[in-house]
């Protein structure tokens, strides 16, 4: 149930709660993480983009996608890097870097150095952070 205005983003944890199911809201809003290998875009190879399921906003394209084994959407490159952020995640006993959608601070996952060229980075993204947008 993806929006596309800014405007529209809820003000309060509480709205978030009502627009987002359970699992959504774990991990969008409490960066939490999705099973390995039981999200529903792991496999998709169309053409398309991938947008914030929170906000709506375009953070991947089918071009940058690629399968790293590791049980998630994984992308060498964000389709727009403004909207991406970046913030150190030392949970879990780990330092990593965790990636958030700019617009709505929805928790997307993790990225990594061990992506192929050109890059060489590895955005590892979590099915229910993101929707897809088949290309017509």
């Amino acid at each position: 149930m993806g929006m596309s205005k800014q405007e529209d983003i809820p003000d309060s944890e509480e709205k978030w709660r009502e627009i987002l199911t359970e699992e959504e809201y774990n991990i969008l809003r409490e960066a939490g993480t999705e099973p390995r290998f039981s999200g529903e875009l792991l496999d998709i190879k169309e053409k398309g983009t991938f947008h914030c399921s929170g906000c709506g906003a375009e953070l991947f394209h089918s071009d940058q996608k690629y399968d790293s084994g590791s049980g998630w959407p994984s992308f060498y490159d964000a389709y727009d890097e403004g909207n991406i952020e970046t913030r150190v995640d030392t949970s879990h006993g780990m330092r990593r870097t965790e990636v958030v959608c700019a617009n709505c601070k929805g928790h997307l996952g993790h990225i990594f150095d061990d992506g192929p060229e050109p890059t060489g980075k590895r955005y590892c993204i979590n099915s229910v952070s993101l929707e897809f947008e088949p290309e017509d």
